[in-house]
């Protein structure tokens, strides 16, 4: 019954070791950027696209927006397994289907708002919950019962989310570059990389010890981080302003690309602002230049035309999808950041690439493969928004990609658009050369489309004057 009214209503309708010691870990010297290596040099789409824009969510999985979402590998129940069920030990479950391991308890998803709960989403939950593929654990995390990570939020509360799926290119194979929360996701969507040291290899790990978790915290700070053997040493790590890895920001430096990060507030806006993690950025030329503040400059920046060539757009935490007190605000935060661009003369050179930063501790089907000991991590919602997205047929333009994504194949779409090298060498950690591009989800030969408003539920207007938020969206 589930199943069958989801499907309905979305075929109508339709996320420094340099400035602190700590043991080995400080001696590692700042990573550059790689030399003339490029993904694809002189790449078709650049003749097509000229403005990247990553709009950034917050804690959600593919199946709690999109469950019941035609085409896609999105059923409407879940599996529980181990102690809750009784099932055996675990074991490794082919491809991502939608049937439950042997001995596994099968469960419907529920409806929920946006309205909690804030479900425990760090390293650990998310090695449990994936449990070693079998997507049964994500029981262990519930708050007042063992089934409050099996819901889907209600589709009229993510209308403008569904209109875009129905429009152009769902993705339901994106998965994070690394288990765990919002920290980690956020470096890796700017890096594509986090090891804080290469031999032996560790990578950097959940939220630092005290916030705003970057360069401006306070002295003593530390972060955590993993081994190869995927053992979490909390605590153990560098002072959190990094130079042990470059990112995608000195890269375009060099080519001359224009790039903007907007953020709530310039100084301790905490994992949302990850560059103020990166002491290149934080105490470069970059940091009052490129780093822009308030968020909302974004919906002026279109039709002011000011719109850089490569832009990455957070919210405040009113505005994010973070499960907690707040409302239904970030269905039409983010439809209106997609109006004021496709209502803009940069839609005809614009790709919009939307997606949420981690799975928020939320149920998902789907066993992400494990390319080295980071993960791939638990799999979240991704759009592809452009005049040249990829369309089923003119009649139903809406799209579903199968293509295994992760966040390294934002950063390879990025260079391909713009023929730049990448960031640094896979023997180093960086992911942009394994991962697939996102260029199979857009189709250069067809009719550029016409951009069409998305509705929604708040005008432009309510967040435009919006009063400012001072509070951290995330803590993991």
């Amino acid at each position: 019954m589930v199943a069958k009214r989801l499907v309905v209503v979305a075929s109508l309708a339709f996320a420094a070791a340099g400035c602190g010691t700590n043991g080995a870990l400080s001696d590692v010297a700042p990573q550059r950027a790689a030399s003339a290596a490029r993904p694809s040099a002189g790449h078709p789409v650049s003749q097509y696209i000229s403005h990247v824009i990553v709009i950034v969510q917050e804690n959600r999985s593919f199946e709690n927006f999109f469950a019941g979402f035609p085409n896609a590998n999105a059923p409407t129940f879940g599996c529980i397994g181990g102690a809750r069920s009784g099932a055996r030990p675990a074991r490794p479950r082919p491809g991502s289907g939608s049937g439950c391991p042997a001995g596994d308890q099968q469960v419907p998803l529920h409806p929920i708002t946006f309205v909690g709960p804030d479900l425990r989403h760090d390293w650990r939950s998310s090695i449990a919950s994936w449990n070693n593929g079998n997507m049964d654990g994500f029981w262990r995390f519930g708050h007042t019962s063992a089934d409050d990570a099996y819901a889907y939020v209600q589709p009229t509360l993510i209308q403008p989310y569904l209109d875009l799926a129905n429009t152009y290119v769902l993705a339901d194979e994106m998965f994070p570059t690394e288990f765990g929360g919002s920290f980690t996701a956020h470096l890796m969507l700017v890096a594509g990389n986090d090891n804080i040291s290469n031999k032996p290899s560790h990578a950097e790990v959940d939220y630092p010890s005290a916030p705003p978790g970057d360069c401006d915290s306070p002295p003593g700070t530390t972060s955590s981080y993993i081994t190869k053997t995927r053992r979490e040493h909390h605590s153990q790590g560098p002072f959190p302003c990094f130079n042990q890895f470059t990112t995608l920001a000195p890269v375009m430096d060099n080519a001359g690309v224009s790039w903007k990060y907007y953020v709530t507030q310039h100084i301790g806006a905490g994992l949302w602002s990850p560059f103020e993690a990166i002491r290149h950025v934080r105490y470069g030329r970059d940091w009052h230049r490129n780093i822009i503040s308030p968020e909302t400059t974004v919906l002026t920046d279109a039709g002011s035309n000011n719109l850089a060539s490569v832009s990455w757009v957070t919210p405040s935490k009113p505005d994010s999808d973070h499960p907690g007190d707040h409302s239904d605000l970030g269905p039409s935060w983010v439809a209106n950041v997609v109006n004021a661009i496709g209502e803009s003369p940069y839609w005809d050179t614009s790709a919009i690439i939307l997606l949420w930063d981690d799975w928020g501790g939320w149920y998902d089907n789907a066993p992400p493969p494990q390319l080295d000991y980071r993960g791939l991590g638990i799999r979240v919602p991704c759009l592809i928004i452009s005049p040249y997205s990829r369309e089923t047929s003119p009649s139903h333009p809406g799209y579903v990609s199968h293509t295994q994504y992760e966040f390294g194949s934002i950063l390879r779409f990025i260079e391909e658009t713009f023929n730049l090298p990448y960031i640094g060498p896979a023997d180093k950690g960086y992911t942009d050369a394994r991962a697939a591009s996102l260029d199979d989800s857009f189709d250069f030969t067809q009719t550029p489309r016409a951009f069409v408003p998305i509705q929604v539920k708040y005008p432009r207007s309510r967040f435009l004057h919006e009063p400012p938020s001072n509070e951290p969206v995330d803590t993991e």
